[in-house]
């Protein structure tokens, strides 16, 4: 499908009158609901069907949503025209390609049958429209679906080595981004120990991926950090069954990074990026971490291990303390699929957002809002922390004492030293996964953070 047309191609149409238009939302009690869409069949008169569909309130979210309706509702037509009100601004507009996009897209690893019936390939948009907007729209729903594509793939493929793979073969065709791949003899020899023992139960060995952005306006440097366990057994610690059925996208947080800096790249932001993606397969084997082990990260810090279940916070800290002493960034985020207290806390639309600082927390959240993808911050007590000191070692991974996501936020805040005013951690394990098709949804991989992270770095190269 061709989503938009540019500026100036598209068609003129010969809507039906107000008053038939009121008297069929009245007889269809249409409600104006984001993405509510009635059709009007026109049998013999062009155009032959029109679609009614709802804005809500008319900001971003009403109006991605009705991007996702137009999809949907005319998925069996060639071609569809859109006709814009005057006032329609950019925000919005961008909103509305990206609901274009998302709403088609679906994953299948083995292909349906071929499929004869008539299917959409373009939207014709008429009216005021904005190049910028409308090239915005396409990159950000490009760079979101990359992240589904990989989330939903399956395990049994998707190793620590296949993931970097795929990486490097998406960075090759964005200009201006750079990629380092660290294999487990690198990661040895530069002490990053948490990646180390995560992926040490596994035949395929861990890696970490080290994408950079930066071009010569960029004022100032991002680093983000995104959790990348392509499969999570849990390891000694073992998962029930059921607990392990969708832990392919336990590597969610890693995709939404990636995406992000691609996306940043493509629109040519001005703002410098790096993203840290500590890959690895958490097994079971003779190989495995144990449970009191302890593990030396990056830059010495160490954690006794009471729980091999929580390994995406071990990574993680590898990453944070090398982005804190390497890389010198101004703002450090990472994204990760970490606990189930975070589905417990706030359910599946809503992530946890974890920071020192009111303003970056502000910033992201208001980024989330423009994006569709909801946050709420939760606290970080410092009278928490006693719980997580070993007596054997700096920190316990886990604890038994509750507030689960709360305690691996503050055990990430440790590996971050001085850059704890700049760091925000978001827990996003439920709200990378859709349970079935809700707006720009599909069932399955969300790609959830890489439009908050592509709004937020929009404001920081402001």
């Amino acid at each position: 499908m061709r989503p938009v047309s540019p500026p100036g191609e598209g068609e003129s149409v010969n809507l039906p009158g107000e008053d038939e238009l009121n008297a069929f939302l009245l007889d269809v009690e249409h409600k104006g609901g984001p993405g509510e869409t009635a059709a009007l069949p026109r049998p013999l008169r062009k155009p032959h069907k029109v679609y009614l569909i709802g804005i809500g309130d008319g900001g971003p979210a009403g109006w991605r949503a009705f991007g996702a309706a137009v999809t949907r509702s005319a998925s069996r037509e060639t071609s569809v025209t859109v006709e814009l009100p005057s006032d329609l601004d950019g925000d919005r507009l961008r909103a509305l390609v990206e609901g274009l996009h998302l709403a088609a897209y679906r994953f299948r690893e083995v292909p349906l049958p071929a499929d004869k019936a008539p299917q959409l390939r373009r939207v014709h948009l008429v009216g005021p429209t904005d190049e910028a907007a409308i090239t915005a729209g396409q990159v950000t729903a490009e760079v979101t679906l990359l992240a589904r594509d990989w989330v939903n793939k399956h395990s049994a493929d998707k190793s620590p080595a296949w993931l970097a793979g795929r990486i490097e073969k998406a960075a090759a065709k964005v200009a201006g981004v750079r990629i380092r791949i660290r294999e487990p003899r690198e990661l040895a020899d530069e002490g990053f120990g948490g990646i180390l023992a995560v992926g040490g139960g596994s035949a395929r060995g861990p890696r970490l991926v080290e994408l950079t952005y930066n071009p010569r306006n960029a004022t100032k440097h991002v680093v983000l950090v995104g959790k990348g366990i392509t499969f999570d057994t849990g390891g000694v610690s073992i998962k029930p069954a059921a607990g392990m059925l969708l832990m392919r996208k336990d590597m969610g947080g890693a995709a939404a990074v990636v995406g992000a800096l691609l996306g940043a790249a493509q629109l040519k932001l001005p703002v410098k990026v790096t993203v840290l993606a500590p890959l690895a397969e958490n097994a079971v084997s003779g190989a495995a971490f144990r449970p009191g082990d302890v593990v030396r990260h990056y830059g010495g810090g160490t954690s006794e291990i009471l729980n091999t279940d929580a390994e995406g916070r071990v990574v993680l800290a590898d990453a944070l303390a090398y982005a804190v002493k390497r890389l010198k960034p101004d703002v450090l985020v990472d994204l990760a699929t970490l606990t189930g207290a975070q589905n417990v806390a706030l359910g599946k639309r809503t992530a946890a957002l974890y920071a020192d600082s009111d303003e970056l927390a502000e910033a992201l959240t208001v980024a989330g809002a423009e994006a569709g993808e909801r946050m709420w911050r939760l606290p970080l007590p410092e009278d928490y922390v006693e719980d997580l000191v070993s007596d054997v070692a700096d920190w316990v991974n886990s604890t038994e004492v509750g507030a689960g996501s709360v305690m691996a936020a503050l055990y990430l805040r440790e590996f971050v030293g001085e850059l704890r005013p700049r760091w925000a951690h978001l827990d996003m394990s439920s709200v990378a996964w859709s349970d079935g098709i809700d707006k720009d949804l599909a069932k399955g991989a969300t790609g959830w953070g890489v439009r908050t992270l592509l709004r937020w770095l929009e404001t920081e190269a402001a």
